[in-house]
């Protein structure tokens, strides 16, 4: 029997999924197809009868003006939101802004796989002199954390869910044990994080997930936060499918 229910989604298309650049923490606003999805999304919510007593998102746009989207379709445009950099995409690094399929070509394939998909193996670090750099470095919304210390320079998926876990455990377990209904708006990779965590996922596992955008899913956790129902997509089938082969198909050369 289910104790707890959480909801989360990856953020709509952005401008650089379509431009099908590595994003990362660059600060892309979603895509007109993004905004659809995220209205989409927002109305599956709806019409599952979903509430929410709380909201956690990133620092960073695209998932922001998701959940924005999605709770004005949904009818809480006054829920509370909680906002936190542990909610970020992972830090591509050097990678950032390049496009994903010229950098197959350039690289191989299976070397673009193993940057995005591997779960330990980063990509090489955004150093100084890279054109985004200073954009992302210095950005106000990093006033208040993280530190220079835990600031990425680039990240695996394994550095990723060390700083995203932390979050869940401390801010999002107690809130759920409290009976609040959570709804999470992120990224592909700080999502596949909680959700590898949840499901104990093995790492050649969660290399091969893919998550869609825009697509609201569902856990239902038993009282020790063991799924009783693990990732329910609020979709038709056949739309969900499309959309986790269009996630898939970003890494190849065209």
């Amino acid at each position: 029997m289910s104790a707890y229910t959480i909801v989360m989604v990856r953020h709509g298309e952005s401008e650089w999924n379509l431009e099908n650049k590595f994003c990362g923490w660059f600060d892309a606003n979603l895509s007109e197809k993004g905004v659809k999805e995220a209205t989409a999304g927002g109305k599956a919510l709806k019409d599952a009868g979903l509430q929410f007593d709380i909201a956690h998102t990133s620092l960073l746009t695209r998932a922001q003006v998701t959940l924005k989207t999605a709770l004005e379709q949904q009818g809480q445009t006054d829920l509370p939101i909680e906002k936190t950099w542990r909610l970020n995409e992972r830090h591509y690094g050097a990678l950032t802004g390049l496009n994903k399929a010229e950098t197959a070509a350039k690289h191989g394939e299976e070397q673009v796989k193993i940057w995005r998909r591997s779960f330990d193996v980063p990509p090489p670090p955004m150093e100084v002199d890279h054109p985004y750099h200073e954009t992302i470095r210095n950005d106000e919304r990093y006033k208040d954390g993280p530190t220079d210390a835990e600031f990425p320079a680039c990240e695996s998926l394994k550095l990723t869910i060390e700083r995203t876990l932390p979050y869940w455990d401390d801010v999002i377990v107690p809130q759920m044990k409290a009976g609040k209904k959570i709804l999470i708006a992120a990224h592909g990779n700080s999502l596949r994080g909680i959700v590898k965590h949840l499901d104990s996922m093995s790492d050649a596992a969660i290399m091969e997930l893919n998550l869609p955008t825009g697509i609201p899913f569902v856990y239902e956790l038993d009282e020790n936060l063991k799924p009783v129902v693990s990732m329910k997509f609020l979709g038709d089938e056949e739309t969900v499918r499309k959309a986790i082969a269009s996630v898939a198909a970003q890494g190849k050369a065209k």
